[in-house]
């Protein structure tokens, strides 16, 4: 890999920019999940032992460029000295941070005001990226989750300083790397969700590095209904079945195996203990109009637990069927369980990404046995989709 780590760079006496991504909920002013102050601790800490000073830069909800007191990080100050075990300091402006006190210079972690107050962070004003990089000595970027942004804190600062990667930043990487760069095969993936336009890219770039494509949610019926299935009710995207065809087609030369529903727990109430029977899936299955597919059936599960316990290594973006309503959960929970076995037993390495991935796995009780899960979001998504992200190019990767 082109980029650096904190085990590159020298930081002794040095002014170390973080680039944090710390974006966590927020309820009357008291943060409600900490996961992400939690994921930036090591960094910091390895900073601290190397003797360097964390500058720390962060955005907080979208302020659009003006200063909105509603999104300060004084916020998060709190969740931040109890997570580090440090003192830290919030500098409210660019100018305070330009003229430091004595009294902030003292802090064992100093956290600069939302970024994204200043016009300058979302344009990528390379002014402004000059302004930020005199504050510090070295760059450190650790927010992967915004790493597919070219903001002047992500990508332009970049330009200016010697620039590593943080631990968070190098874990992600390395397993992405680990993932879909040079996985060990087979490799296949689980891909689910409502709908096959919001992951065109995602599966076109998937198909060419596979050996098998599991595909479910409700994005599998407009497959089914590509090849003829009529599924009444179910979510289907009409305008997306030429989509469908040439994706399946791309496999079918690539020589990546796809796995569909053959089976799948069908209601006619989209609720919590729905009545609901098992109806077997394919291009001649024809659904009454009030019936929808809502999860994979018994047969389904069964080929997806064969596929999975066939393969080397599995990345995971989607849920399997309507994960958040009982007992269309079944698959998905069923699917994740086996991988988290597999994974357990060390004969499986498997990535998860994505906000429902994430919540369907802690529903299954098993994302702490993933080999690694990503909370980026849309940066996992692009680098799946074989994107360039700005925030990894600046580093030299």
């Amino acid at each position: 890999m082109g980029w650096k780590s904190l085990d590159d760079m020298d930081l002794h006496g040095k002014r170390v920019l973080v680039r944090v991504d710390i974006n966590v909920p927020v309820e009357n002013s008291q943060v409600t999940d900490a996961t992400r102050i939690e994921r930036i601790v090591p960094t910091v800490h390895d900073i601290l032992s190397k003797g360097g000073t964390p500058i720390l830069l962060a955005h907080f909800g979208r302020p659009k460029g003006k200063v909105n007191l509603d999104m300060s990080l004084r916020q998060v100050v709190p969740a931040l000295r109890h997570a580090l075990m440090r003192s830290v300091a919030l500098v409210e402006t660019l100018e305070a941070a330009e003229a430091m006190t004595a009294e902030v210079a003292a802090a064992e972690v100093v956290l600069i005001e939302n970024i994204r107050f200043h016009a300058g962070e979302e344009a990528n004003d390379p002014e402004f990226a000059k302004r930020l990089a005199k504050l510090g000595d070295v760059y450190c970027n650790d927010a992967f989750s915004a790493a597919h942004r070219a903001h002047a804190s992500t990508e332009g600062i970049a330009h200016h300083l010697p620039s590593c990667a943080g631990r968070l930043m190098q874990a992600e990487l390395s397993a992405l790397e680990t993932a879909l760069a040079k996985p060990e095969r087979p490799v296949g993936a689980a891909v689910g969700g409502a709908k096959v336009s919001t992951k065109i890219a995602l599966l076109e770039n998937l198909v060419n590095r596979l050996d098998l494509l599991i595909i479910g949610g409700g994005m599998a019926n407009t497959f089914l209904a590509a090849q003829g299935a009529r599924l009444g009710g179910s979510l289907v995207e009409p305008d997306h079945l030429e989509t469908a065809r040439d994706i399946l087609a791309q496999a079918s030369r690539a020589g990546c195996r796809v796995l569909l529903p053959e089976d799948g727990l069908v209601a006619t109430e989209f609720k919590a203990g729905a009545a609901h029977n098992v109806a077997l899936l394919g291009p001649d299955t024809v659904l009454g109009e009030d019936e929808m597919v809502l999860d994979a059936g018994p047969t389904t599960i069964e080929q997806i637990r064969i596929a999975i316990e066939g393969l080397k290594t599995l990345i995971w973006n989607g849920p399997m069927g309507a994960f958040e309503i009982a007992p269309f959960d079944t698959a998905t929970v069923a699917a994740a369980r086996i991988a988290a076995q597999q994974t357990r037993d060390s004969v499986l390495i498997s990535v998860a990404g994505g906000g429902d991935t994430v919540a369907a796995l802690n529903q299954a009780g098993v994302a702490d046995d993933f080999t690694y899960i990503s909370t980026a979001g849309g940066a996992f998504l692009e680098w799946m989709e074989g994107k360039t992200l700005p925030g990894v190019a600046a580093l030299g990767g």
